[in-house]
């Protein structure tokens, strides 16, 4: 139906007749002259309509109203007044014919970058969202790092292997979305968190190497990194160590820079887990950036200040150039970090005076000299503000991890251009959960420990390192992994120090188990928030800038209005309107 797209015609395209089919972007009447612009998914082109040589086509435009679909027929020609904010903003279609292909009623919103439309109401009419340039753009960059993806994967011989969707249920990790079955009644599939055994089993059977783009579920209150269905990349191979999984994604890493975003200087660092909480109190720390924490209790505990005295840690960030801060700006960062979400019960503060002087929030307890020896250890000079916390360990680091991003944005410090890449390793293997007493996987069960801490697993499991690794790029996790147990002894061991039961390993994974018989090789992985990925390429923080149709933060799909109720008699196909019925 069209010779071109609304963004491929050129200045040396002058003298061609050509179609072009598309949406009303506007419309503009200059008395003797009537201008539409023309949009499609390329571009948009001008037609220009002549009262004086067609005045029933230029009557016909007069009739055109915003997203009505038309195709039309004309010469290229040079415009007269051009725009060189736009690629065809050179030339213009002298329209010889017009066709109305379908109408449209006012869209509920201006479909123009600079919209008039809030989230909810683009979110109910995403598909008129989905025609701005900005949306559209968000799409073709997750379809350009999908493609690049595969590319960088087949080339070292990785194999898309599709897993299962309707899999076992674990209790294991977040909350599974739950499919009941109506051939097997009264019992359910979950939607997969993650093909990870799926993944394992495929090691088993000699594949070498696999990946997945690939959906995934989880049962979770929802935020701007979060959706309840996202999308991975989900790789293992088999007959490798971490340096081997790390150096391979390094490459893929390096890879997507240069096909998408044109940069081919990234370099990785690797931090172990116990400095990064140390110095940066995230295991996903932006280093972007510097003021890493230092710890003060020898240099400020015993001096008879009591919140300082009484806490287990004493700990600063120096913050360059903020000595000119007034009262008021200290009291409201003060006010910030209170806040429950930060969780300090308060900030102490310390000036570092242009003149060389020191003026401190807790003046009468230190002398300027006991203050110097902070303002050395944290490497401060004149003109610089130092922030200190002070509590239990790990709240204070987290509190100070916050407070050291916002002090980063407020120093513009944190610029979305600048990239920088590390991996996390060696995170503890299980976490302690006080309400139920027991040890947690932090990663998942089938994550292999160093070697050399497997024998505190009978002794001290709580200080067992995992064999686990995660990308970190501008304080995002982008993704992680680990290399696996791949024994059965060791396997058994895990679960039961997990809390298991023989009875219930064998209940849950004894698929997995039972595969280990039969020679199952060292392997590892890593999987990666392709929805993430996409979100720091495209400078967004907010994933759903890069899904077609997201959910917003209920996990409601506002525009097909989903959760939904269903028929009674579907409950009743799945056993499920038996209860409901009785009680009535």
């Amino acid at each position: 139906m069209r010779s071109h797209t609304c963004g491929e015609l050129r200045i040396t395209d002058t003298g061609k007749e050509v179609t072009l089919c598309g949406w009303v972007q506007r419309s503009r009447d200059l008395g003797g002259m009537t201008f539409v612009d023309l949009r499609d998914r390329y571009g948009i082109t001008q037609l220009a309509f002549n009262m004086e040589t067609h005045a029933a086509l230029s009557e016909q435009a007069h009739g055109l109203g915003r997203e009505f679909v038309i195709s039309a027929t004309g010469q290229v020609i040079e415009r007269s007044s051009k725009n060189k904010k736009n690629p065809t903003g050179e030339i213009e279609i002298l329209v010889q014919e017009l066709k109305v292909l379908n109408k449209s009623v006012t869209p509920p919103f201006t479909i123009e970058e600079e919209t008039d439309g809030g989230d909810d109401l683009r979110m109910k009419y995403r598909y008129l969202d989905i025609r701005r340039n900005s949306v559209r753009k968000n799409l073709e960059l997750r379809h350009k790092m999908a493609i690049e993806t595969r590319n960088y994967l087949n080339e070292f011989n990785f194999i898309e292997v599709e897993t299962p969707v309707l899999i076992k249920s674990t209790p294991e990790g977040a909350r599974d979305f739950l499919v009941p079955s109506r051939m097997n009644a009264g019992q359910f599939y979950a939607l997969p968190q993650s093909p990870q055994t799926f993944k394992q089993l495929l090691m088993i059977a000699g594949l070498d190497r696999y990946f997945q783009i690939v959906k995934c579920f989880r049962d979770e209150d929802l935020r701007a990194d979060r959706q309840p269905e996202f999308t991975q990349i989900d790789c293992e191979m088999s007959f490798v160590t971490r340096d081997d999984v790390l150096e391979t994604f390094e490459g893929l890493a390096r890879h997507l820079f240069k096909a998408v975003k044109g940069i081919d200087n990234i370099t990785f660092d690797r931090m172990d887990y116990a400095d990064a909480m140390k110095y940066y109190g995230s295991d996903k720390p932006d280093t972007r950036f510097g003021m890493r924490f230092v710890e003060l209790n020898e240099l400020a505990q015993n001096k008879g200040f009591k919140v300082f005295d009484d806490a287990e840690l004493v700990v600063g960030i120096n913050a360059p150039g903020c000595a000119e801060y007034t009262r008021k700006q200290l009291d409201a960062l003060t006010e910030w970090v209170k806040r429950p979400q930060i969780g300090a019960t308060g900030l102490v503060y310390v000036k570092c005076n242009a003149d060389g002087s020191f003026k401190s929030s807790i003046d009468k307890f230190f002398n300027p000299e006991q203050l110097k020896t902070w303002a050395d250890a944290m490497d401060a000079k004149p003109g610089d503000l130092l922030l200190i916390l002070a509590g239990k360990t790990n709240p204070t680091r987290k509190a100070m991890g916050e407070l050291r991003l916002e002090m980063g944005k407020r120093l513009e410090l944190r610029d979305p251009n600048t990239f920088s890449c590390l991996w996390v390793v060696d995170f503890p293997l299980l976490e302690w959960d006080e309400e139920s007493q027991r040890f947690y996987a932090m990663h998942h069960p089938f994550t292999s420990p160093l070697q050399e801490d497997f024998e505190l697993l009978a002794t001290d499991p709580g200080k067992v390192r995992a064999n686990a690794y995660d990308m970190v790029i501008n304080g995002v996790e982008i993704g992680g992994g680990s290399i696996r147990i791949f024994d059965k002894d060791q396997q058994a061991r895990m679960f039961e120090v997990l809390g298991f039961t023989a009875e219930e390993a064998k209940a849950q994974f004894g698929f997995l188990m039972d595969a280990f018989q039969y020679g199952a090789p060292p392997h590892g992985g890593v999987a990666f928030g392709f929805d993430r990925w996409c979100s720091l390429f495209g400078g967004s923080e907010s994933i759903r800038d890069y899904i077609a149709f997201p959910k917003n933060n209920s996990g409601r799909d506002v525009m097909i209005d989903s959760p939904s109720p269903v028929d009674m008699k579907q409950l009743e196909e799945l056993g499920l309107a038996l209860k409901v019925k009785s009680e009535k």
